[in-house]
């Protein structure tokens, strides 16, 4: 059930912002937020994270539909079967249906949190994507935990 209630949180969340960046953005738009820092940006990304692979959104599908089905199929042997290694597995599978959704129905994914830095930026990402970077970066944490555990048990 974790993984059913993440999945869906992260999608409606995802879309619902998306849905307000189509209907209230044009695109190419940015509304300065936190000056210096933070804007909302309407940015259409036919590629993966961080513009790679642009022009790919088929192949991008197919990989997301790849994706999601080792993450269902194997998960058990990705990740444990806490609470906790559900509730991750379920943000990661919640992101990559987000911007599969978006690439089925636009041919693009949008994005539209804008971070810079003074001459730094960082290309601009939603929901969906924050969603799978956290998820990953909570899986691997899981994972340190659980092998210090275990080295403590054994130690």
């Amino acid at each position: 059930m974790p993984i059913l209630c993440a999945s869906l949180a992260i999608v409606l969340l995802d879309q619902v912002t998306k849905a307000w960046v189509l209907h209230t953005m044009a695109l190419g738009e940015r509304i300065e937020v936190i000056p210096g820092l933070f804007n909302w940006s309407h940015v259409q990304n036919t590629g993966a994270a961080w513009g790679v692979m642009q022009g790919l959104s088929h192949w991008l599908v197919a990989l997301s539909f790849v994706m999601l089905a080792a993450m269902i199929a194997f998960r058990r042997q990705l990740i444990g079967d806490t609470f906790y290694c559900r509730l991750v597995l379920g943000i990661m599978i919640g992101g990559v249906w987000g911007n599969l959704l978006d690439r089925i129905k636009l041919g693009y994914v949008v994005d539209f949190m804008d971070f810079h830095w003074k001459a730094r930026h960082f290309p601009a990402f939603n929901v969906a994507d924050a969603a799978i970077c956290v998820g990953v970066g909570l899986y691997f944490l899981i994972q340190l935990a659980e092998r210090k555990q275990d080295q403590c048990k054994a130690g």
